[in-house]
């Protein structure tokens, strides 16, 4: 499924990025960028409450599909500037990490 159909059907707001990715490597949540950097698979959906520049580096290192802000978090200036410079799409949920994630794991047919 492609990022931008998963935020349509779920109602996430596109804070960034055009949504064409593909979501072909599950959901991966985690905040620590490290952890993330190492573990979480090419084409993931990661799930963060990290919103700032660093977290849009690890996105485009990892090479996930997007990233989902999860309640509500919010990209400063920096942060955008890094998620266009990554070319990384993000998205917006107002609910928790793993509400969020329930959600997407039901539509992708995970669970």
């Amino acid at each position: 499924m492609k990022v931008k159909e998963l935020c349509e059907k779920l109602g996430w707001e596109t804070v960034f990025g055009d949504g064409e990715n593909e979501i072909t490597g599950g959901i991966y949540c985690c905040d620590l960028l490290s952890i993330v950097m190492g573990r979480a698979p090419a084409g993931s959906l990661w799930i963060t409450v990290m919103a700032n520049v660093n977290a849009m580096a690890v996105a485009t290192l990892a090479d996930t599909a997007c990233v989902v802000l999860a309640e509500n978090m919010r990209m400063d200036e920096e942060a955008a500037a890094g998620a266009e410079k990554g070319n990384v799409t993000v998205l917006c949920s107002g609910k928790p990490v793993f509400e969020t994630a329930a959600e997407a794991a039901k539509l992708l047919e995970l669970i």
